[in-house]
């Protein structure tokens, strides 16, 4: 398990050209596995080429939604804290709307 210290992510930042938070990267192997159970529960079968398909918008969905959080919060190319935002946002909307926020 590699881990990255505070410290030495801002100091890739740096040195590469687009940082990709590890949540991001992780989400291909939970969205494949979320796929797997749709399918099982709902007794489908999807092509190689299907799954690849799902994988691909999701993972671009993923990819835009941290973008264009970053770019919201003037934050350009910042993909770690634009997913960071856009989890916390999804959250606190979801908080909000059932009602246990009252601001």
């Amino acid at each position: 398990k590699a881990v990255v210290s505070t410290q030495s992510t801002g100091f890739l930042k740096t040195k590469v050209d687009i940082y990709l938070p590890g949540k991001a990267a992780n989400a291909g192997g939970v969205a494949t596995s979320a796929l797997e159970m749709a399918q099982n529960s709902a007794r489908l079968f999807w092509s190689t080429e299907e799954v690849d398909e799902k994988l691909k918008g999701i993972m671009n969905n993923i990819f835009a939604t941290s973008y264009q959080t970053a770019q919201e919060f003037d934050r350009p190319w910042d993909l770690q804290f634009g997913a960071n935002a856009a989890g916390f946002l999804k959250v606190y909307k979801a908080y909000k709307a059932m009602g246990y926020l009252k601001f």
